[in-house]
């Protein structure tokens, strides 16, 4: 399982492509996963035949966990016997290698080079291995595990236990010593299970550790989804992926910016007649309008006229950093949960290009395609409440980012227009901001900025 994304530590298998026995190219897509930031689907990085799948679908598996093996001699998959010898048994220099080590709405927009693996194990594997071989079919091509260290450009450690990065974090928490543990991994890897048994020898409740020829994915049962009976008064649903991401950095988000909220709510008759206008204008054909459109552009226009609201708190270096470049961020509910692409240089685009950037975001986020880099660099976000008929809220910040501006229902209400009550489309904006970066005069600037300009759309050029 290589590491797709920043600072990732596991992700779910979520679909296998192939099959024990199928026949793989270099570039095939072999899988789908899911990590804590998007959908992403893995390509094998050499040609040969599937020798096995090491875990089935639903399972979640740990950055650098084995989690398929490939018979890249172009012969027959060893037999049974043999797999052991096989999965221990490194691939040639020649060949290039990959392991993945072990352990592991309809969706709505909210509107908003490898290296060469070793040949050396540690002796105990040596040992293990070398009856196995003799085992084996007379010339079995060797089957190579996938591996991130490989798909990484690095070649694996040496002088140094086996273990995947969560494992090491946790024996440093409970003060292991990592050479002292006996690890039942496959090919020497130190498990979670290890650690826990070296720091407490109280037996541990765990599911049977992987050996050195783990079952097959037909013997591996893929947790089932939580059951529902007409009686049952609870259900408990396992928090990972996106969710579980999302969770850990709002919390972080809440209890480390100081946020505050203003509200406004004014009269947005004048943008929406202008959307009206827009979708019958020969320019605008074949493009997506509608008022998040028109409130995008008006954010982008409003950080023009108020640039230090686009900036980050660099804790490390403190320091407040400006970004002269908007990656406006547009929320995205999806069955995964809650994710926030951006537009990458928003600022630079005309309406159309706006349009056209949103409508791909909103594709790319229904088909459950967002990639990691697509959710990353993001300085300033829009989250359309008010598709769900919510009136406004006090949005969360996304981490790094300084605001956050939620967009609540557009309603037909009754307005003072020119001195008489009348029927007028009427909407609430929520801005939440780092009030460590933004003081209350530029917060309020900027919100007043993006209702003016709805207010009076013309404001777009005028003011542009």
């Amino acid at each position: 399982m290589p590491d797709v994304g920043e600072g990732l530590t596991e992700a779910e298998i979520l679909k296998w492509y192939v099959q024990p026995g199928d026949t793989v190219t270099d570039g095939q897509v072999v899988c789908e996963v899911e990590t804590a930031k998007a959908a992403v689907e893995l390509p094998i990085p050499f040609d040969g035949t599937v020798h096995e799948l090491l875990f089935p679908e639903g399972t979640t598996v740990d950055v650098g966990q084995v989690i398929i093996s490939v018979n890249v001699g172009g012969g027959a998959a060893p037999e049974a016997p043999a797999a052991p010898a096989a999965v221990a048994t490194p691939a040639p220099a020649a060949e290039p290698a990959v392991e993945a080590e072990p352990e592991g709405r309809q969706p709505v927009l909210v509107g908003y080079g490898v290296s060469a693996s070793s040949t050396k194990r540690r002796a105990r594997k040596a040992t293990a291995a070398a009856p196995a071989e003799a085992a084996a079919p007379a010339a079995p091509a060797p089957v190579t595990p996938v591996v991130p260290e490989q798909l990484n450009g690095h070649g694996p450690v040496t002088g140094r236990p086996l273990a995947k990065p969560p494992v090491r974090k946790l024996a440093k928490d409970l003060g292991v010593d990592l050479a002292t543990v006996t690890p039942t991994g496959p090919d020497g890897i130190i498990t979670r299970e290890d650690v826990h048994r070296a720091a407490a020898p109280a037996p541990v409740v765990e599911t049977a550790p992987v050996t050195e020829a783990p079952a097959p994915v037909a013997a591996a049962v893929p947790a089932p989804a939580p059951a529902v009976s007409s009686d049952a008064r609870e259900t408990r649903i396992p928090i990972k992926g996106v969710r579980k991401a999302t969770a850990a950095a709002m919390v972080g988000s809440a209890f480390t910016a100081p946020h505050v909220t203003e509200f406004i709510t004014f009269d947005i008759t004048r943008t929406m007649k202008l959307v009206e206008e827009l979708k019958s204008d020969k320019d605008m054909a074949g493009l997506r309008v509608n008022p998040l459109l028109l409130i995008a552009k008006a954010v982008l226009v409003a950080v023009k006229r108020n640039p230090d609201i686009n900036a980050a708190w660099d804790e490390a270096a403190q320091e407040i950093v400006l970004k002269h470049y908007v990656n406006l961020g547009i929320a995205a509910a999806t069955p995964r949960g809650l994710i926030v692409p951006n537009i990458k240089d928003a600022h630079a685009q005309t309406l159309p290009e706006l349009s056209r950037s949103l409508s791909e975001l909103v594709a790319t986020a229904r088909e459950g395609k967002t990639t990691p880099a697509a959710m990353q660099g993001g300085t300033f976000t829009i989250t359309n409440v008010g598709v769900f008929g919510v009136d406004t809220g006090t949005p969360i910040l996304n981490p790094g980012e300084s605001a956050i501006l939620a967009v609540g229902a557009i309603k037909l209400q009754p307005w003072v227009h020119k001195g008489k009550v009348k029927p007028r489309q009427v909407t609430t904006l929520a801005l939440s901001f780092d009030h460590r970066l933004v003081d209350g005069e530029l917060g309020s600037k900027f919100l007043a900025d993006v209702a003016a300009i709805l207010e009076q759309p013309k404001r777009l050029i005028t003011w542009a």
